[in-house]
């Protein structure tokens, strides 16, 4: 009777846990959160306006496109912040990558590090490591990895999901499709675009203006 107890117990609480998944696929204009090392980002639809060639689109009509500009080292796009997390939480994440040179660069991986304040995304808490498999080279592959919060006592408050690329200066890779699963306490940041001042704002400046343009002339 006692064992029966247990088990029900334990089925009850592994119903109540609860989780999120955000999507994110560049539609609205936006590129990273942020970077480090010298590494450039665009945001491009089927065709590069920077170029007028065709570009990789995993879904949808735009995709995230990464030019690794560094002469050393191993630059990151930042995709996603997580935080609000308490230590066990798994965070698991993914994105599809584009890249078309199988067995050589350039290559790209997912990866994370641990940050100390939540509202800086650049203050480095540690490496949270990834998953060390470059894909196939053959097009578009997903990426993807599982990661266990450890806060180090509280020292660290969340999560940046990274890309990193592995290449030489002027390599592009391209990004699409990013997933991001965790409780449902968490609170996870993507690459959104900044929300566009309404046209009726700008109409409205526009009569101030032109009214404090007629009482001056008056």
């Amino acid at each position: 009777m006692i064992r029966s107890t247990l088990v029900l117990g334990v089925l009850f609480f592994s119903a109540s846990v609860s989780a999120q998944t955000v999507t994110y696929g560049w539609e609205d204009g936006a590129t990273t959160l942020g970077n480090y090392g010298d590494i450039e980002a665009y945001n491009v639809g089927l065709i590069d306006p920077h170029t007028n060639d065709y570009s990789p689109i995993h879904s949808g009509d735009h995709s995230l496109k990464l030019i690794d500009q560094a002469e050393s080292g191993t630059p990151q796009a930042f995709v996603a912040l997580i935080t609000d997390l308490n230590d066990g939480d798994t965070v698991d994440a993914s994105f599809w990558r584009y890249d078309d040179t199988s067995g050589s660069a350039p290559s790209a991986r997912i990866w994370a590090h641990y940050i100390t304040d939540a509202n800086d995304i650049d203050s480095y808490g540690g490496s949270a490591g990834g998953n060390y498999d470059y894909g196939d080279g053959l097009g578009w592959d997903e990426a993807s990895h599982t990661w266990t919060f450890d806060s180090d006592g509280g020292n660290r408050v969340g999560l940046v999901l990274e890309v990193r690329t592995y290449s030489k200066p002027g390599d592009t890779i391209w990004i699409d499709d990013l997933s991001v699963t965790s409780g449902d306490h968490a609170t996870i940041v993507t690459p959104a675009a900044a929300v566009p001042v309404p046209a009726a704002v700008w109409l409205f400046a526009s009569s101030l203006l032109g009214f404090f343009g007629f009482s001056r002339r008056r």
